[in-house]
């Protein structure tokens, strides 16, 4: 099977809108640049996203210059409101505080040896089957999600430590796994933006999820090399409304039916190199 790729995305804060891009370079970590920045609950501790904040989502953020291939760069952030800030400004946790309603501070990444920053905070709900049905806005006549195959440290940890990643450095899509959910549940929009891919492919398969079949499998784009790990598990973040996208539960309930709450896959970098719009993916 081959496949092109169709877009590259780029999120300078966790859970914040992000920049398309056209090319990048990657490096071992991932996109440079990419989840860069954190948001950190005060009061139940740990570096949060949209699970915990969905107007987090509401906001946008992209580099006015090129980020290192490593650490935080300063990116400017863009509020509902339309005012806009660097990601750095002093003023950013009490503006960030009052959207959010919760207070909050904002973080570069820190190094990996700090355990004690990416350890996971205290729950929302004291019930943890409520909590996770929360988390994972799945409905009380549904599975929760398998979290058997996630990286052990995510179960102490917010991140892998060093990053402000969910799992992995690139979450990979396929055009194809969007056109089959909205095509079996066509009142609801599948729109990319809630779903953040890195890289959008467009494939020759027939599949209605052909993704999946990369699992365990290296990809080759010109002169990099991914390796596909595990599977995307689907959060509350792509029922949230942002920009001209309503709140949309029927997105879980689809995702649920269709997919059993998964989409997309994630991968790691084996061998870094720059890859374009348009490049040509190879499964080997």
């Amino acid at each position: 099977m081959q496949g092109t790729i169709k877009d590259l995305y780029r999120y300078p804060v966790k859970s914040m809108g992000g920049e398309q891009l056209t090319e990048v370079t990657l490096a071992e970590g991932g996109i440079p640049g990419d989840r860069a920045w954190g948001v950190r609950d005060e009061k139940l501790g740990g570096i949060r996203g949209a699970k915990r904040f969905p107007a987090l989502m509401r906001c946008k953020a992209r580099y006015l210059s090129p980020p290192p291939a490593n650490g935080s760069a300063t990116a400017l952030v863009s509020f509902p409101d339309g005012s806009e800030l660097p990601i750095n400004d002093a003023a950013m946790a009490g503006k960030l505080s009052e959207l959010l309603e919760a207070q909050v501070t904002v973080w570069p990444l820190m190094p990996a040896d700090m355990l004690d920053h990416y350890r996971r905070g205290a729950p929302v709900l004291s019930d943890m089957e409520a909590e996770m049905r929360r988390v994972f806005a799945r409905g009380e006549d549904e599975p929760l999600p398998d979290m058997s195959g996630m990286p052990p440290e995510l179960f102490e940890f917010e991140s892998p430590p060093g990053t402000y990643f969910d799992a992995a450095p690139l979450l990979l899509m396929t055009t194809q796994s969007l056109t089959h959910l909205s095509t079996q549940a066509s009142d609801h929009n599948f729109d990319v933006r809630r779903f953040r891919p890195n890289v959008l492919i467009d494939t020759n398969s027939d599949a209605a999820f052909p993704e999946r079949d990369w699992i365990g499998k290296t990809l080759r784009i010109g002169d990099a090399r991914l390796e596909v790990i595990m599977a995307c598990l689907r959060c509350a973040m792509t029922t949230h409304g942002f920009d001209d996208l309503p709140r949309d539960v029927g997105i879980m309930r689809t995702l649920v039916g269709e997919a059993g709450g998964d989409l997309g896959v994630y991968a790691r970098i084996v061998e870094p190199a720059t890859i374009h719009t348009g490049d040509t993916i190879e499964i080997l």
